[in-house]
């Protein structure tokens, strides 16, 4: 049995549960999951013991390496899932509540069937997803060293004076340089008073000769992701920069510490605020400390203060706790994460030593 077969099998065991007949999915992400295919337009339909994939004829070659039914539609691809729908007898019909745009969802309950329902089922491919198979990590494994290389790259190059926005154009640059497929986000490159903010887009604003650098940048491989943030300070560093620097990295380690299969993602969150909070710090500290990642940057699970979900081995997930001071500077120092039976493995290579230029 190839992994996607056994991906189905196992999202299509959970139909009972979810009172479902079959299980339409629609999130490109997850059609990728399941099917292999990573074109702009596709929707699987899953039954026990069959799929069904549907694509328009730009595809049609492609359907021929997709494992299961295919159908190539001229026009909406719902008329085409509708068709089946028919032809099954189907009556409970499970959809991806969060992926499925309203208007898909009003034309698909406008032509369905006499009798037939649809039914919120949630992110189950997601859950499935949580857990990466071994040739899944080992192209995160890539796409993370790529990355780190990446950078390495970008840094032998950087100087004060140079705008936010052509630092960013060159990690994107080395990135596809070294085999990427692209940048997995929008790169962030903020400096100064910029790096205080999260998710600050790069500017035209040139890097000062004194000042602090936040760089947040993934990759992705083969459609796999990776994610780093690393700071860097031109010339000589205060003291304040300096005490935020280590309260990052001892929180930040004290994430790493925590990870293991069996705790929950809020443990492991609550381990670098506890950090934070002894360095006074806490409330600088504005995001989750973490996330999955895989076929899409952000997935499933959140590291956040109240998730509940328990770490499995194979999981693979981000620690980036962050600390925020407006008109200052802001540190974050993320790495990305293996879970493991006992602990995890750091899979980013980059070194946490503070960067000076």
């Amino acid at each position: 049995m190839t992994e996607i077969e056994q991906r189905r099998r196992d999202v299509a065991a959970r139909l009972p549960e979810l009172k479902a007949d079959a299980l339409l999915v629609t999130s490109p992400a997850n059609v990728r999951y399941l099917s292999g295919y990573n074109g702009s337009n596709g929707m699987l339909l899953m039954l026990p013991g069959e799929t069904h994939f549907f694509t328009d004829p730009r595809y049609a070659l492609v359907t021929k390496s997709i494992p299961g039914k295919s159908h190539v539609i001229k026009g909406p691809l719902t008329a085409g899932v509708v068709k089946i729908f028919k032809q099954k007898r189907l009556r409970k019909i499970g959809f991806e509540s969060a992926w499925t745009h309203y208007e898909d969802f009003a034309k698909l309950k406008e032509t369905l069937p006499l009798g037939a329902s649809l039914v919120p089922v949630g992110r189950i491919v997601e859950e499935r997803r949580m857990i990466k198979s071994d040739d899944e990590i080992a192209l995160i494994r890539q796409s993370v060293r790529i990355n780190s290389d990446a950078l390495a790259n970008v840094l032998k190059r950087l100087r004060p004076g140079v705008t936010e926005r052509d630092i960013a154009a060159e990690i994107d640059f080395q990135q596809k340089k070294l085999g990427a497929e692209k940048s997995s986000f929008d790169t962030i490159v903020a400096a100064g008073p910029n790096s205080a903010r999260p998710h600050a887009h790069p500017s035209a604003r040139r890097v000062g000769a004194n000042e602090l650098l936040l760089i947040d940048m993934g990759t992705f491989l083969e459609g796999y992701a990776s994610d780093m943030t690393r700071v860097v300070h031109m010339g000589a560093p205060p003291k304040k920069i300096l005490e935020m620097y280590r309260a990052v990295l001892e929180a930040q380690l004290a994430g790493i510490a925590a990870v293991r299969a069996g705790t929950t993602a809020g443990k492991v969150d609550g381990a670098t605020r506890a950090v934070l909070k002894t360095h006074k710090l806490d409330r600088e500290f504005v995001h989750s400390t973490g996330h999955g990642l895989g076929l899409e940057i952000h997935e499933l699970p959140r590291i956040g203060k109240k998730d509940k979900t328990r770490l499995q081995a194979g999981m693979a997930i981000t620690i980036e706790p962050g600390v925020y001071v407006e008109g200052l500077a802001g540190i974050r120092i993320e790495d990305t994460v293996l879970v493991t039976k006992n602990g995890c493995e750091v899979l980013t290579p980059t070194s946490k030593d503070f960067i000076r230029i």
